[in-house]
């Protein structure tokens, strides 16, 4: 595998750097998707939820009652905690 550039190794460091950012943002994209989603497309956007959530490091039995309640006013309500923290 041939050496990374100088630019190669800025775009993945800002990445890492800003990963809390960009799930915020994709949680939010998220949340969107579940009030128009319905059957199956709302079980996978809701694993897609969770996966979020947990590289946020949200607690893991916070995550599981908000799984549990299937209300993506729940997950929109912890979006603006974790906006208001930023």
């Amino acid at each position: 595998m041939p050496k990374r550039s100088a630019y190669q190794d800025r775009v993945i460091r800002n990445y890492y750097q800003n990963q809390d950012a960009i799930m915020r943002q994709r949680l939010g994209e998220l949340v969107t998707d579940l009030y128009l989603a319905e059957g199956k497309a709302r079980q996978r956007i809701w694993a897609r939820v969770k996966g979020a959530m947990e590289k946020l490091r949200v607690p893991p039995d916070r995550i599981q009652h908000i799984l549990q309640s299937d209300n993506p006013t729940l997950v929109a309500n912890l979006l603006t905690e974790l906006l208001d923290k930023a």
